[in-house]
């Protein structure tokens, strides 16, 4: 099998309702078999599982991410926590979540109380709140950093059985807020909240002739901001967000709590370029027609207006595609060189490209294993759909891999839930925590129940 089938796989597009393996989300990786799930219902269960038994033990919450980092052996449990939903506790500043609640339902919570979190919102929210937090989740805005800094406290039952509460300000509490799901089964997270407010999101197309010193002042002028890179048309989509007038919370609150559009006249400005990126999305994955989900990710850029609404109805509008998604944070001094040698390679290559690139800034992170610990940072976002028969473009996996290579050597740090190629990274060099985390590892689970062969060519 070769590197790039390892990396990329071709996904399994047969009905697997009865099969005995248990598929990552995506059908492209069997994570284990069905006879090794367990659904403790309580912590207290959960406690007695890991006393009485011996075998590593794995995390699946949505089984969104690759599949190597969910896999286990047939001797090893699966832990689903569907069963750890809902708040746990509240007071007028922070709320408490059992780990496998939603992002979905995290966010209805909060708003429906007049609350929000400091955090913009990822943009997909079937993802659990526990497995957010391990991963990195992060939305836009330099005034923000990713979901796990929002964390006051994360409680965790260790490999022993016994149980651990992290609180901000203890000096390993950054080991647990990013941990790949490598230190212990976290089982609730409070989360520090703030009051509730609307935000009018202004939405435009221009040249990518400026882009290195657009984006960044973008990022500087509102509090969020998110762009889409057609590179072979050398234009941007742009979302930039700020705080809502008064006019418009009002509006908002008159249509019901929804979205208002603003402006009798959509711009039709981006539409060109649309629809030669469908029909170049139709021809790589083999769809014809109107259907498929993935396109509506690029069709809703079609006419589109400025619009009022609260963060998570404006923000948190991925849509759940198969595909191979491909994230890397640079430095954000950086940025700028960045941008010109992707314009220099795309120039030189005329590489295919599947979708644009999307470009969201964020504010340093404390968690040690944040693609941004440490330092504001621009995420470069590279995705290929899958086609129906489960294959991937080729020339579009080619672009992730060459861009992937540039991006690295820039100091590029990988999003932990998506795909990458580890031989490309030397991770004492891009984390400085890096060992004060393994030694944090080591205490907490120097059995190393909580590894696989993901985590073990990490930090062993």
């Amino acid at each position: 099998m070769n590197k790039d089938a390892l990396l990329y796989p071709l996904r399994n597009t047969q009905d697997t309702e009865h099969d005995t393996a248990l598929w990552n989300w995506a059908q492209n990786s069997v994570v284990g078999q069905r006879q090794q799930l367990h659904q403790p219902q309580t912590e207290a269960e959960l406690q007695q599982l890991l006393r009485d038994t011996r075998g590593k033990v794995r995390l699946m919450g949505s089984r969104l991410s690759p599949g190597r980092m969910l896999c286990v052996q047939p001797d090893d449990l699966l832990l689903d926590l569907s069963a750890f939903t809902g708040v746990l506790a509240e007071d007028d500043h922070t709320i408490t979540f059992a780990a496998g609640t939603l992002l979905q339902t995290v966010y209805d919570t909060l708003t429906a109380r007049d609350r929000m979190l400091a955090s913009s919102p990822g943009v997909i929210a079937v993802q659990t709140l526990a497995g957010a937090l391990a991963t990195g989740t992060h939305g836009q805005g330099l005034q923000q950093s990713s979901l796990a800094d929002e964390a006051l406290r994360i409680r965790m039952v260790l490999a022993d059985g016994s149980v651990r509460e992290f609180v901000r300000g203890e000096p390993d509490f950054p080991a647990a807020q990013v941990a790949l799901g490598s230190l212990g089964v976290v089982t609730a997270v409070t989360l520090r909240t703030q009051p509730f407010r609307l935000f009018t999101c202004y939405k435009f197309a221009v040249s990518a002739d400026a882009l290195e010193q657009d984006l960044l002042k973008w990022n500087r002028d509102y509090e969020l901001s998110k762009a889409w890179w057609f590179v072979d048309d050398n234009l941007m989509h742009v979302w930039n967000a700020e705080q809502a007038s008064e006019e418009d919370t009002q509006a908002w609150h008159a249509n019901g709590r929804q979205v208002i559009e603003h402006g009798d006249n959509a711009d039709s400005s981006l539409n060109h370029t649309i629809d030669q990126t469908l029909a170049q999305m139709h021809r790589d994955t083999q769809i014809h027609g109107k259907g498929g989900k993935q396109f509506r990710t690029v069709t809703r850029f079609r006419d589109f207006t400025d619009v009022s609404g609260d963060i998570y109805q404006l923000f948190c509008r991925g849509i759940a595609v198969p595909q191979i998604n491909v994230e890397i944070a640079v430095p954000l001094d950086k940025t700028p060189q960045v941008i010109s040698k992707i314009k220099a390679w795309y120039a030189e290559n005329q590489p295919h490209m599947h979708y644009p690139i999307i470009l969201r800034c964020t504010g340093a992170s404390e968690g040690w294993l944040s693609p941004s610990h440490q330092q504001p940072s621009c995420f470069f976002g590279f995705v290929v759909y899958y086609a129906d028969d489960g294959s991937l473009s080729q020339e579009g996996l080619h672009f992730l891999t060459e861009v992937e290579k540039l991006l690295a050597a820039e100091g590029g740090r990988p999003h932990w839930g998506k795909y990458y190629d580890p031989q490309r990274y030397q991770w004492r060099d891009i984390y400085p925590q890096w060992d004060a985390f393994r030694a944090v590892r080591e205490t907490l689970d120097p059995t190393r129940r909580f590894s696989n062969d993901y985590t073990t060519a990490l930090f062993d």
